[in-house]
C-alpha cells in the first residue's frame, strides 16, 4: 500500500561538474526554492548520503561510481553488492535502490540506484532517471523509518546524463519528477514504486522536454483524495 507521507525536513543538494546540467536543474527546480543547487562535484557536499547512479550488478567501474569508489575504497563496491545479493539476488532493478554504510564520516551512507542494467548503456531514451531517483529517496524513506534521523541530508548528482547519455534537460525535468513523489507519498515496495511509475510512462514520454510531469501516486483505499 502507499503511505501518505509528510516528509521531516531533508535537506537536498544537487551538485554535477556538468554546467549544462547544473542550468537544467535551476530550470526545472524553479519553484522550489529549498533544494541547493550548484556546479561541483559530489566529493565537496558535506551531507549525511551521496546517491550514486550504478547498474544492477553495482560494479562501480566507471561514471561517478568510478569517482566515488576511488574516493571511499574498493570496500564500498563490497557493501553495495552485498546489499543487492541479500535483497535483490544479485541483480538491483532499475527502480530500486541499496542504502549502505560509507566507512566514512561524511557521508554516513551511500544510496545506489541502477540507471541501467549493464555498464555504461544508452539510457537517453527511458524513463529510467525517473525511476532511479524515486528510488533514492525511497531508499531515504526506508533507513528513516528502520532509524529516525538517520539521513537528513544528501546529495545527488545528474542521474543518467552522464554515461547513460541522458541530455541535460531531460535529466533535470526527470528528477523533478521523481522528487516530487517524496514530497507527496512513501511506498511500501519498490515494487509499488515501479509500478506506479511504469503506468504512466505514456503519459511522460508524450510530454515535451521543457515540461515537468507530475507522477501521481495510487490512491489508498478509502481515501477521498
Amino acid at each position: 500500500m502507499t503511505v501518505d507521507h509528510a516528509p521531516s525536513p531533508l535537506r537536498v543538494v544537487l551538485a554535477d561538474t556538468n554546467s549544462a546540467v547544473v542550468e537544467a536543474w535551476r530550470a526545472a527546480f524553479a519553484d522550489s526554492p529549498e533544494i541547493e543547487i550548484r556546479t561541483g562535484s559530489i566529493l565537496a557536499e558535506d551531507v549525511d548520503a551521496w546517491v550514486s547512479p550504478t547498474n544492477s550488478r553495482g560494479r562501480m567501474d566507471g561514471g561517478v561510481d568510478a569517482v566515488i569508489k576511488r574516493h571511499l575504497g574498493a570496500g564500498i563496491q563490497l557493501r553495495v553488492q552485498k546489499a543487492i545479493r541479500s535483497g535483490f539476488a544479485g541483480s538491483l532493478p532499475v527502480g530500486s535502490a541499496v542504502c549502505v554504510p560509507s566507512g566514512a564520516v561524511k557521508p554516513r551512507f551511500l544510496i545506489s540506484t541502477p540507471t541501467m542494467e549493464t555498464s555504461s548503456q544508452n539510457v537517453s531514451e527511458t524513463l529510467n532517471v525517473a525511476l532511479a531517483c524515486a528510488a533514492a529517496f525511497q531508499a531515504i524513506h526506508q533507513k528513516n523509518r528502520e532509524a529516525p534521523g538517520s539521513i537528513r541530508s544528501v546529495a545527488l548528482v545528474g542521474l543518467g546524463a552522464r554515461t547513460g547519455r541522458v541530455p541535460a534537460r531531460v535529466c533535470a525535468n526527470l528528477m523533478w519528477s521523481g522528487h516530487a513523489l517524496f514530497h507527496d507519498h512513501s511506498f511500501e515496495s519498490y515494487d509499488e514504486l515501479r509500478a506506479t511509475i511504469v503506468a504512466q510512462l505514456d503519459d511522460l514520454e508524450s510530454a515535451p522536454v521543457e515540461q515537468r510531469v507530475r507522477i501521481a501516486p495510487p490512491k489508498r483505499a478509502g481515501s477521498r483524495h
